[in-house]
């Protein structure tokens, strides 16, 4: 009876809907209308999120690209390319400076000299290089005892003709690289605009390849400490004079405010690298040794190198008195100032001049 009835129902609806058909679409359109408004209120009456409009807005920064490494010369505190140039070998070439050897070659390229007397007054030098390889060196000479003590904090291989006997005795002790022309004749050549014993060169062309074929492939290199160059307002020391034995071998300096270096002369004329030019050090040392002339194989120069004594040291065209101190052979010089404090030296060619106490002297102004 009931199913009946709906049955009825439903068959009357179906019928009245099919006799009016604007009803479906009416009937359709506010069943959307109902589902937007139900979408709204949802929307519009949702408890809402608490947003603070004065909370700053996070930033991501980009990081930083870490700054390229620098590197250093441990002989001479310069910048150089890369980091194996700080440890490629080091190399100490002894060169002659009688008058027939002037000018020499190579000279102005060394990073460090040590100049002092070899014998009758005349001076020698011990030049040291790293990173720059001039391709002429010379005079060649002999080497001191007091050469190999001062080259030894170095690691340097050194370069000489011979010697005197206690020299050799101590550079060929296997302590030492010790690249002698008379083992290694081949890595030097004798020139045609020289005479003998004045014409011995070599280059860096055969020393490294002669380094090479002995094992020295790196060198541990001691030396000063350094500083930047920081040139002086008010220079008290721009003209410096140094009596080292007789007029043919002392040595004057003229401070270049511009460059922050000395112009080098001696005998009274500019010291030229025959190369070059002008002998332009970054800071010039002046030690006072005890030193004596002794009968040892001929007439020798015996100077004291382990303990310490008065330092001059000139740069930045201000003038600083203190003292060397040399604890042992294998320890390096320490240049300090009246408080004991370490001076380090500006970058670039360090010029050290050993003159003999009670002898030479130096003076400026």
């Amino acid at each position: 009876m009931h199913e009946n009835n709906r049955l009825h129902f439903w068959t009357r609806i179906g019928n009245w809907l099919h006799r009016h058909p604007v009803a479906i679409y009416l009937i359709a359109g506010a069943a959307v209308v109902l589902a937007a408004s139900l979408v709204a209120f949802i929307l519009l009456y949702q408890k809402p999120q608490q947003v603070s409009f004065y909370q700053p807005a996070t930033i991501q920064k980009k990081p930083l690209a870490p700054p390229a490494p620098k590197y250093y010369s441990p002989l001479t505190g310069e910048e150089v390319a890369t980091q194996a140039i700080t440890t490629q070998p080091a190399t100490g070439i002894m060169i002659e400076n009688s008058p027939d050897a002037r000018p020499q070659s190579g000279l102005k390229s060394a990073g460090i000299v040590f100049e002092a007397i070899a014998e009758g007054g005349i001076t020698r030098f011990l030049a040291l290089y790293q990173q720059e390889k001039p391709q002429l060196i010379g005079p060649v000479r002999s080497i001191r005892l007091y050469d190999v003590e001062w080259l030894a904090p170095f690691q340097v291989s050194v370069a000489h003709v011979g010697g005197s006997q206690q020299a050799l005795k101590k550079v060929r002790n296997g302590q030492y690289r010790d690249v002698d022309q008379f083992f290694n004749s081949g890595s030097y050549w004798r020139t045609t605009d020289h005479y003998a014993p004045h014409n011995v060169y070599t280059s860096f062309a055969r020393l490294d390849a002669l380094n090479a074929a002995k094992g020295y492939t790196t060198s541990t290199v001691a030396s000063f400490s350094h500083k930047n160059p920081a040139p002086s307002k008010t220079p008290n020391a721009t003209k410096i004079n140094v009596v080292i034995s007789s007029a043919l071998y002392n040595s004057s300096y003229i401070y270049d405010p511009a460059t922050d270096s000395y112009q080098r002369s001696q005998a009274g004329a500019p010291h030229l690298d025959r190369e070059m030019g002008q002998i332009t050090p970054a800071a010039v040392v002046v030690m006072n040794v005890n030193e004596q002339t002794v009968l040892q194989d001929g007439y020798r120069e015996q100077i004291t190198t382990v303990g310490s004594g008065v330092a001059t040291i000139f740069q930045d065209g201000i003038v600083t008195t203190g003292t060397w101190n040399k604890s042992s052979i294998t320890n390096q010089i320490i240049f300090a100032d009246a408080a004991g404090k370490d001076i380090p030296l500006n970058r670039g060619q360090t010029w050290i001049t050993a003159i003999p106490n009670g002898r030479g002297s130096v003076s400026w102004q």
